[in-house]
């Protein structure tokens, strides 16, 4: 599969939509009241600061993520991103494709670190994807979730550093 990630137009809003509204209406990966509406998902998603992005291959979109810094003043230099792949795209290398793209991206930017606040201990598969590409657990917040299927469960702080020294992506 070829992918392409470009930055999002305002023509991909109904693909982004598309990709995000199972992923929030499930609320299993991301602290999202799961019966937002797609207005305000979208207003969310493309919020002041977010620079949007989407993956896609042979026209489809397939992924989307956006990337901002994690705070302002004294932590504008940590950035953090939020990815979305599209049920039907899972597991074809699409979420690993946007996180290479983002860290690539903050390093240019001049962020020195990249920060991810509350991914969902659960979400096995994203915590053992982000640490293979070089995000470390730096903190758990226990039972910071409410989980549908689990009911309280952990969110994990994960860490990269973007500097030279901390090797390739």
């Amino acid at each position: 599969m070829s992918l392409a990630i470009r930055p999002a137009a305002p023509a991909d809003d109904d693909a982004i939509w598309a990709i995000l509204e199972p992923t929030f209406r499930a609320g299993e990966t991301y602290p999202i009241p799961r019966d937002i509406t797609r207005a305000d998902a979208l207003a969310y998603w493309r919020s002041p600061g977010h620079e949007v992005f989407v993956a896609e291959a042979e026209g489809r979109v397939l992924g989307t993520y956006y990337l901002r810094a994690n705070n302002r003043g004294g932590g504008a230099h940590v950035a953090n991103c939020g990815y979305v792949v599209a049920p039907e795209a899972s597991g074809r290398g699409v979420a690993r494709a946007m996180c290479r793209d983002s860290l690539e991206r903050a390093r240019q930017r001049g962020f020195r670190a990249m920060q991810f606040n509350f991914v969902i201990a659960s979400n096995e598969r994203a915590v053992r994807l982000w640490q293979s590409c070089g995000f470390s657990v730096v903190g758990r917040l226990p039972e910071a979730f409410a989980h549908p299927r689990l009911g309280l469960v952990d969110a994990l702080v994960m860490v990269r550093n973007l500097s030279a020294a901390a090797g390739t992506i």
